[in-house]
């Protein structure tokens, strides 16, 4: 077999795979919102906890107990 015709089988296999993984998860997503469940989307941001960051009071000794000044 050529080299073409092999890889072309091999994306066509994909193509379909990933459509009938699509319609599977429009089937669950159909389900889900029959039965009162709801999906939430997710939001791009990050919490780092505080806006000014600090050192931990043991970190403040950290040169002293690594034989530091």
């Amino acid at each position: 077999m050529n080299k073409n015709i092999v890889l072309a089988i091999a994306l066509g296999l994909l193509v379909i795979v990933a459509g009938v993984q699509a319609y599977q998860l429009f089937g669950l997503k159909e389900k889900l919102s029959d039965s009162g469940v709801s999906l939430k989307s997710v939001s791009g941001k990050v919490s780092t906890g505080s806006s000014s960051p600090t050192a931990a009071p043991s970190l403040d000794a950290l040169p002293q107990m690594v034989g530091g000044w």
